[in-house]
């Protein structure tokens, strides 16, 4: 009698385990949850600079070109840099003067998808605006724009360019940030197994990662920040790390919970964008992962969203996983020719 009683239990946990997991997988096999994370058909362009090849090209010369910085030693590139997911591998971006700056360089991919507001604390509000912010700072390209106007207008080739690309404009402070805001808005992050995956190659990411994915969506709370095909909900929060950057505090210091708070940023080829945090302070993923679980510190501008997580060693290394499958196919950039 106890050996039936034992197989019934045994039978029973069985079929636990097999329901619990099944739906499990359905959770994270659920149409419209998968239906969020699906990759756009296209790149949208605002009507005030739509798209022409044109403009494109002139935006990527101009994006590499060093005459763009006062001293003719830096251009986009030195910040944003395609070989390390549009970012630098450094805990914070050189500027003029060979210095390190306070903060990361924020990636460029996918900005054609971000909301109003650019930089890590949202103080430019539209892409064209961004384009022109670092030319023109003294701690980063130190560049006037009368004076790049003047300079690129001595250069014969970058004239024609710029009337073919804006016939009647013509080259000016407004078509240089339009070039280049054209130029960003192609960066895209390349398919990745995750994409595969979402479009029905069960086969295209591991367990593991879907473990991980069904985390990131339920208990590890990282979906709550992290929305959409490009991982972000475009908005501010104080991860409350220690720092006194007051970052989007600055720009609204009305809001109290703007202070230290920080753009959300996209999870997109992540593994390429080492170290994370606009301070650049989180050296790999699990650093950041013992962030969240361990919830930040403490102080009245925390966001709501941080808070200790219950989450055991093969959890973290599953969601991990999952982040490890958003890295596309590695894009191969060519240099443009610059005009003499």
């Amino acid at each position: 009698m106890s050996r039936l009683i034992q197989r019934a239990a045994a039978t029973a946990a069985t079929l636990f385990v097999t329901v619990v997991s099944a739906l499990g997988q359905a959770s994270t096999d659920a149409p419209a949850l998968k239906t969020q994370y699906r990759r756009p058909v296209e790149i949208p362009f605002p009507a005030s600079n739509p798209y022409t090849p044109e403009k494109a090209a002139l935006g990527k010369a101009l994006y590499f070109d060093p005459r763009l910085s006062g001293h003719q030693n830096m251009n986009c590139a030195s910040c944003h840099n395609p070989s390390f997911g549009w970012e630098v591998p450094l805990k914070g971006a050189i500027g003029a003067q060979n210095t390190m700056l306070g903060r990361n360089a924020p990636t460029v991919l996918n900005l054609a998808w971000s909301k109003d507001h650019y930089f890590w604390d949202g103080r430019a509000k539209t892409l064209e605006e961004q384009a022109l912010g670092p030319i023109q700072a003294d701690v980063e390209m130190n560049m006037a724009l009368p004076a790049l106007v003047t300079r690129l207008q001595g250069i014969p080739e970058y004239r024609k360019w710029f009337e073919s690309a804006f016939p009647g404009e013509g080259l000016s402070a407004q078509t240089i940030a339009k070039s280049i805001a054209t130029f960003e808005r192609t960066v895209v992050s390349g398919y990745a197994p995750f994409d595969a995956w979402i479009d029905g190659d069960e086969s295209a990411i591991s367990d593991s990662a879907k473990r991980g994915f069904t985390l990131f969506n339920g208990k590890a709370h990282c979906a709550d920040c992290h929305t959409g095909w490009n991982f972000t909900d475009n908005k501010f929060h104080d991860l409350v790390l220690t720092t006194t950057d007051i970052g989007r505090g600055k720009i609204t210091p009305d809001d109290p919970m703007a202070k230290h708070a920080f753009k959300t940023p996209g999870l997109r080829d992540i593994t390429q964008r080492a170290p994370f945090l606009h301070d650049g302070s989180a050296q790999d993923l699990e650093t950041i992962m013992a962030l969240y679980v361990g919830g930040g510190i403490d102080r009245p501008s925390r966001s709501p969203l941080m808070r200790p997580l219950d989450l055991q060693q093969q959890e973290i290394a599953d969601v991990i996983e999952f982040l490890k499958t958003l890295t596309g196919t590695k894009q191969v950039v060519s240099l443009p020719v610059l005009p003499n």
